[in-house]
């Protein structure tokens, strides 16, 4: 197992991962004709500092090819990417050229530098007679500034074949400062394994993402949806991985077969492969290249001084889930001291930051339910999900204590993965289950995935009754958009009724305000069920998460 990491460590890089020697990188300078648009695949930025942000788009004339280059031919093509102020590029601020081939799947990622602090730019590429459609993005605020308001959202979850991207399109004609991707951006299967309970509407394209190739294939997929690339267009993003973009459940290096299978060898080679393809993918700084089967994904983005982006990466340095994985009662492992669902060192990272953060709002963007959620009603049971924080309880415990004895001014823990939106306050001791809370957790439900969903009377939940620190579910799909301020927090939860058919409204099911030093909800809107939804969908866990996060989440 270690010689495997090693060997995997030791033929890092884009150029080992594609077989294309870096000397070659040189020698194939052709320059080849494109006959058709290669920006099908849109653009995108993200990761945004005072002085500039990342840039993103990715050659590909025919974006299901199955080698996974985008029906690219071979050679390096000459990318020039241009910044302006305003969408007709009269007052450019930027310019350069970049340069990209197989050997990085044809993406290209430009790192502006030197520009202002807190304001709109637009930004392009062109390539021949080529030129991309034009984004939107912006810079952080300077470091000592404090913004009046920054308009955030955040989402989860987008399976492709179970509905359409109307949320996504939704989000973008909001017209947020920043967007926050929480993991499963896209999902691993062949077509008619994962199976929506009102039908899958479309289809993947090819075999299960094993190979570098596949992967690629996926992602170009996701990625020609138009309502996908709109919300890229509109607003930087903030990207993190849960476990689809690998495979269902992984864990660092335990696939989801468990260790100990001939199975293993192979999950570490589909890692690295999964790992290049999501950077290539994606608006990330080259801090971020993956090293074989190691990535650095967990980094801290400032917004002035409202708001710390603390975004973890549950996924890589987690031990294996506890007592057989899925959800189990009175799992004694998910107590153990000893278990992580960080690792060491992010762990630390963040609670470093913790006593370093002089924000107004800390916010920490991840993947997995942190709040404790029971779901049994006996007194001496305590069945828990296994893949969550529950999993993993003395990790959770640690991090809770971190932001308390830095006095931390307002946490507020963002979740995706479980298909449902949620809000809870976090307790200091979940034991105990006493004491004010002292954060917030706001979870998105899915862009599509699990089908339509199911609108219902949130309070009448067996999850809220249980679990009185939980105060909102709702099984419908969309998103979260905030509204940051110094004083308070704004909080809107989003719906789609229906992801099987195009172009659905969208709605505000539920709002929240959370004050400044409060960390407690405030409900300040309440939509009456919607009983048109109530019969759209036939799941067996419609109202239920159990079988979803045992089975695909």
């Amino acid at each position: 197992m270690r010689l495997s990491r090693r060997i995997l460590l030791a033929s890092s890089g884009a150029a080992a991962a594609t077989g294309i020697p870096a000397a070659a990188w040189a020698e194939t300078r052709i320059h080849p004709v494109l006959e058709s648009d290669p920006f099908t695949l849109g653009v995108a930025s993200g990761d945004p500092e005072p002085d500039g942000v990342v840039l993103w788009t990715r050659l590909a004339v025919d974006p299901l090819a199955e080698d996974g280059f985008g029906g690219m031919p071979n050679g390096v093509f000459d990318v020039k990417w241009e910044v302006a102020k305003d969408e007709r590029f009269r007052r450019r601020v930027a310019s350069g050229r970049k340069q990209t081939a197989a050997e990085v799947g044809f993406s290209v990622h430009v790192e502006v530098e030197g520009l202002e602090s807190g304001r709109e730019y637009y930004y392009r590429f062109k390539t021949g007679r080529w030129t991309s459609p034009v984004g939107r993005t912006l810079t952080a605020p300077s470091r000592r500034s404090m913004p009046n308001e920054l308009r955030m959202s955040f989402a989860s979850c987008s399976q492709y074949e179970h509905g359409y991207f109307t949320a996504y399109r939704h989000m973008a004609e909001s017209h947020p400062d920043l967007i926050l991707h929480l993991g499963d951006y896209q999902y691993e299967y062949k077509a008619g394994v994962y199976l929506s309970p009102d039908g899958n509407v479309r289809d993947h394209e090819g075999p299960e993402t094993v190979t570098l190739a596949t992967y690629r294939q996926r992602h170009a997929q996701y990625k020609a949806d138009p309502d996908l690339q709109a919300a890229h267009l509109v607003a930087p993003w903030l990207v993190i991985w849960d476990d689809h973009e690998t495979e269902n459940n992984w864990a660092d290096e335990v696939p989801e077969a468990g260790s100990d299978t001939p199975d293993t060898a192979d999950f570490l080679v589909r890692r690295a492969a999964a790992f290049q393809a999501y950077w290539e993918n994606m608006p990330l700084r080259r801090s971020s290249v993956p090293e074989g089967i190691d990535m650095q994904l967990y980094r801290r983005v400032r917004w002035g001084r409202l708001a710390n982006f603390h975004m973890l990466d549950t996924r890589q340095y987690r031990d294996d889930q506890a007592c057989g994985d899925g959800t189990q009662s009175n799992c004694a492992d998910a107590w153990d001291e000893s278990r992580t669902i960080t690792g060491a060192a992010q762990e630390e990272w963040l609670i470093d930051g913790f006593h370093e953060s002089s924000a107004r709002w800390d916010v920490i963007g991840q993947q997995v339910f942190f709040t404790q959620r029971d779901n049994s009603a006996a007194a001496d049971v305590l069945r828990t999900s296994m893949d969550g924080w529950d999993g993993y309880a003395a990790s959770r415990q640690r991090i809770i204590d971190g932001w308390v004895e830095a006095e931390v001014r307002n946490p507020v823990v963002l979740t995706g993965d479980v298909h449902t939106h949620w809000a809870g306050e976090i307790l200091p001791d979940f034991p105990d289950a006493q004491g004010d809370s002292v954060g917030v957790e706001l979870v998105a439900t899915s862009i599509t995935s699990g089908g339509n969903g199911v609108d219902s009377v949130p309070e009448d939940n067996s999850a809220l009754v249980i679990n009185p620190h939980i105060k909102f579910r709702n099984a419908q799909r969309g998103y979260v958009e905030t509204v940051i301020t110094p004083d308070q927090m704004d909080v809107n939860f989003q719906v789609v009724p229906q992801v099987t058919v195009q172009d659905a409204p969208v709605y505000t099911r539920r709002s929240y305000t959370i004050a400044d030093r409060d960390r407690s909800l405030h409900q300040t809107y309440d939509r009456p069920v919607d009983a048109s939804t109530m019969s759209t969908n036939t799941s067996p866990f419609a109202d239920s998460d159990e079988l979803a996060d045992d089975y695909l989440n």
